[in-house]
């Protein structure tokens, strides 16, 4: 009699833990995330390329805020004498005054120029970044809340860029397209910053010309300026394709599709 009762009483134990068991299973089971989409090798390839597209835009801005060819003002070829003028060129950083000789411009041109020719040049960088002084080009007097502007978009557009690249990487390392629509923010708000750059800047000339009109300068924009503006083009344009490949359907197909459709 006893013998029988410790021996349902363990069966009935061995059936209560198996019954625990199998409600611990499927909560376990219940309790797991599902795991985020994977991305394909086509979709990962063409996002290799959109990010190439974006990393040209960022070589471009780095090359362009380096140089100190933004803009170029240039005197009258025969202000001083028939031997030699004087032109300046500057960027966000330094500014570099030139003195060329008259016989290696262009006859056809009037003012002096361009900085490309051999010359003397004096380059000193500007201090307003420092000790908050302003630099005087020909007795012009820079505007340097406008420089200083300038150079701070320019910077905080190159942090959005890495950013950016940034996202990208992570997307690629870990083969999900969650970090795509950070990285279409970070580039294409970096292109919009890199535009706003060059205006706060093309007004920072147009002040530097206002402040004097004792020396007559013609001024005009250099290559340092096509760089940036290719630049923000590409890293807007390099944004909306990561924008695309985010979605988790191709929006043209789905307009040829509905197209075909209303045709047949």
């Amino acid at each position: 009699m006893w013998s029988n009762f410790f021996l349902q009483q363990n069966e009935d134990g061995r059936a209560g833990m198996a019954a625990l068991g199998g409600v611990g299973n499927k909560s376990g089971r219940s309790g797991k995330r599902p795991r985020p989409p994977r991305m394909s090798d086509s979709q990962e390839g063409k996002i290799k390329l959109a990010f190439f597209v974006a990393l040209i835009g960022v070589t471009l801005t780095v090359l362009g805020m380096g140089t100190e060819f933004w803009v170029e003002l240039s005197q009258p070829k025969h202000f001083r004498n028939n031997q030699t003028c004087e032109m300046a060129h500057y960027g966000l950083w330094k500014s570099c005054v030139c003195t060329l000789w008259v016989s290696d411009i262009d006859p056809e041109r009037e003012s002096c120029g361009p900085a490309e020719l051999p010359g003397e040049s004096n380059c000193t960088f500007f201090k307003f970044y420092t000790s908050g002084e302003n630099a005087v080009i020909f007795k012009k007097t820079t505007e340097k809340s406008l420089h200083i502007a300038g150079a701070m978009l320019a910077l905080l557009s190159l942090f959005l860029m890495i950013m950016g690249s940034v996202c990208i990487t992570m997307s690629l390392s870990k083969s999900v397209p969650f970090f795509l629509k950070p990285a279409t923010i970070c580039f294409v708000s970096s292109g919009i910053l890199v535009l706003l750059s060059i205006i706060v800047f093309h007004q920072a000339v147009l002040a530097l010309l206002a402040s004097d009109h004792s020396i007559p300068l013609h001024h005009e924009l250099s290559w340092s300026v096509a760089c940036l503006g290719s630049a923000a083009a590409i890293l807007i344009f390099g944004g909306l394709m990561f924008l695309l490949l985010s979605l988790p359907y191709n929006p043209l197909e789905k307009c040829f599709r509905q197209q075909s459709s209303s045709d047949a």
